[in-house]
């Protein structure tokens, strides 16, 4: 693989990510409105108080997917921040690193995903296999999900 190619391929990873979380962000923001929508139609009944514990059920479940919009805003930002622009001889964010079995992308923590027919691990540059992987380069080992990893490449 190029120079061009492994930038080329990793531009394209990070652009299927910012769609991913866009999409999230997309239904977070239609839970908001739901739930907003479910608190302000909220009808008074004889049972009295039945009407309040309604309407603040409402407002804490709008409150919750507001606050679960925030953080797929905040991943979102962080993810646009990635330079996939450089090859990389180390892990680190931006980096992908190829093993036997599996390829991680320390970019966003999407979990697996199959783009242009390869599986790839997105991983949160702070989650602990990240933080792991960190500073490894080819050659280097670690431990996954019980097997040993040897990394083959890293751009």
């Amino acid at each position: 693989m190029t120079r061009q190619d492994m930038i080329a391929f990793k531009s394209r990873l990070k652009k299927a990510g910012e769609a991913m979380i866009e999409e999230r962000i997309t239904m977070a923001k239609s839970a908001v409105d739901s739930a907003q929508e479910a608190a302000n139609n909220e009808d008074k009944s004889s049972a009295g108080d039945k009407y309040e514990t309604g309407r603040a059920m409402g407002h804490l479940e709008k409150d919750m997917y507001a606050r679960q919009l925030a953080e797929i805003i905040r991943e979102l930002d962080k993810l646009q921040k990635v330079n996939t622009d450089i090859i990389y001889t180390t892990a680190q964010t931006g980096a992908l690193v190829r093993c036997q079995q599996h390829s991680f992308f320390i970019a966003a923590g999407l979990g697996k995903q199959v783009i242009d027919d390869q599986i790839i691990f997105f991983l949160s540059p702070d989650a602990p296999l990240a933080k792991l992987l960190f500073q490894k380069k080819v050659g280097d080992g670690f431990l996954f999900n019980k097997m040993d990893m040897l990394i083959l490449e890293v751009y």
